[in-house]
């Protein structure tokens, strides 16, 4: 089983099926943008901020499923799949208790959230009703991202981006169903894409609960799902803590950015929803080789192969800079036509446009930040990281954008000069801790000298 998922633990074996996953969901946000504007302008930045308000929500699992992941990669690089196989349980076991305490508390708190992120009055309503419609799936969202990185985990990146496949499917049918009214049903507007959202991910987790059960030697079963191992659980907290302290103040400092965007106006707001969407093309080939890279050099790392580790980040960082920086320029050259696709609004062109020649500089900036970021949370180095995107993310994003965005008046393209300032610290931070760390830490030493004399023993 080592031999078979070292051999699944290639850059380019990991990337591609992540970066196909990856093009599928910013496909679902796409269709959701591009059918959401055939209702209204104020439709489009109703999606716009509340789902940013979910992703903010969402990170908390990410990083929990992540810090999971990370030690899973670890102990099948150290060829211990049993220890594994325990972390990949309890792992979905707390993400699905977390998710069902926050989908009841965003179904009856709907308003509380609301009012916290200063939409504009007359977009309300379907704020409110977004909100609780789709919050209350986020048990669901909770599950598929952990199943999903546990999948990763063991090698397996084509079971999630098959998943996501059909996933997208359900979600744009269900979209023109519900919008449209076709099928003779009534139209439900965005309360029919916040039906088509959550019933298709629900569909997804489904399968993807099929695939987990199966990604180890022995099948998880339903008792596997209420053990817990407290020494296992202390390693997954070592890595994990740090990332979810980190989420936890990213997704504050979401919410008051985006609140800070809404008190700007409804074109502010609905042109950074645009962006957020253009954006994405732009960096989601570059995100995957940051997530294989993180998959790849924790599995080394277990494994003992540090040198290995060391230079596997700089192949990733090469392809991925590459890739967005390509997207980016041919972005900035179409850009117009593109958001002339989703709105005939001239103010929210012209903001849209503007911002573009900011992203050339901005898109590379995060693709230099996040595959460090991702190696040096392999390796053990969470709290590092935490540190500096905590400090990082409060000063010079928060404060950037109150700074540059509000009292300077610079509006939205004051928010883009403090992302980009938060971004290139924060990449310079890390990469000098790369480079200071070419002998990665011992940590896995145990781990190497357990295999040698299990080795010896056979």
């Amino acid at each position: 089983m080592a031999m078979e998922t070292a051999k699944k633990m290639t850059l380019f074996g990991l990337v591609w099926p992540i970066m196909i996953e990856l093009f599928l969901q910013f496909m679902i946000g796409t269709a959701d943008t591009l059918m959401v504007s055939r209702i209204s302008d104020d439709a489009v930045a109703v999606v716009g901020i509340s789902n940013q308000f979910f992703q903010a929500v969402i990170m908390l699992f990410v990083l929990i499923s992540s810090g999971a992941g990370i030690v899973i990669s670890q102990k099948l690089g150290a060829g211990k799949e049993e220890e594994a196989r325990k972390v990949a349980s309890m792992a979905f076991t707390l993400t699905v208790g977390l998710g069902l305490v926050v989908s009841l508390f965003l179904f009856f708190g709907a308003n509380i959230f609301v009012n916290m992120l200063h939409v504009p009055e007359s977009l309300h309503a379907m704020t409110y009703q977004y909100i609780r419609v789709v919050g209350s799936g986020t048990i669901v969202m909770s599950a598929i991202l952990t199943l999903s990185t546990v999948i990763r985990s063991t090698g397996n990146t084509k079971g999630p981006m098959l998943v996501a496949v059909g996933m997208n499917i359900i979600h744009i049918i269900g979209n023109y169903v519900f919008i449209f009214g076709a099928l003779g049903l009534p139209k439900w507007g965005l309360l029919g894409v916040s039906l088509s959202t959550v019933g298709s991910r629900a569909i997804a987790l489904l399968v993807l609960f099929y695939i987990f059960r199966k990604s180890f030697t022995g099948l998880i079963q339903w008792r596997d799902l209420r053990l817990f191992d407290r020494p296992l659980l202390k390693e997954v907290a070592k890595v994990g803590l740090p990332m979810a302290f980190s989420s936890a103040s990213w997704t504050i400092s979401q919410v008051i950015l985006f609140s800070m965007i809404a008190t700007m106006g409804a074109e502010q707001l609905a042109a950074r929803t645009y962006l957020n969407t253009m954006e994405s093309f732009s960096f989601l080939a570059g995100w995957s080789f940051a997530m294989a890279v993180q998959i790849q050099v924790a599995h080394l790392f277990g494994a003992g192969q540090m040198e290995k580790a060391y230079r596997s980040l700089y192949k990733a960082l090469f392809w991925g800079e590459l890739i967005v920086i390509t997207n980016t320029i041919l972005l900035f050259i179409f850009g117009k036509n593109v958001v002339g696709a989703f709105t005939d609004n001239q103010e929210i062109i012209s903001i849209v446009v503007g911002v573009m020649a900011l992203n050339l500089l901005l898109q590379p900036l995060k693709m230099w930040n996040m595959p460090l970021n991702n190696a040096l949370n392999a390796v053990g180095e969470t709290k590092y990281v935490m540190n500096i995107s905590i400090v990082c993310m409060w000063i010079i994003a928060v404060g950037g954008t109150y700074l540059f965005g509000l009292q300077l008046g610079w509006l939205i393209y004051g928010v883009y000069v403090a992302m980009i300032l938060d971004e290139g610290i924060r990449g310079f931070l890390v990469q000098r801790r790369w480079l200071a760390r070419k002998k990665l830490p011992k940590e896995s030493a145990p781990m190497i000298q357990e295999r040698r004399g299990i080795a010896g023993q056979m």
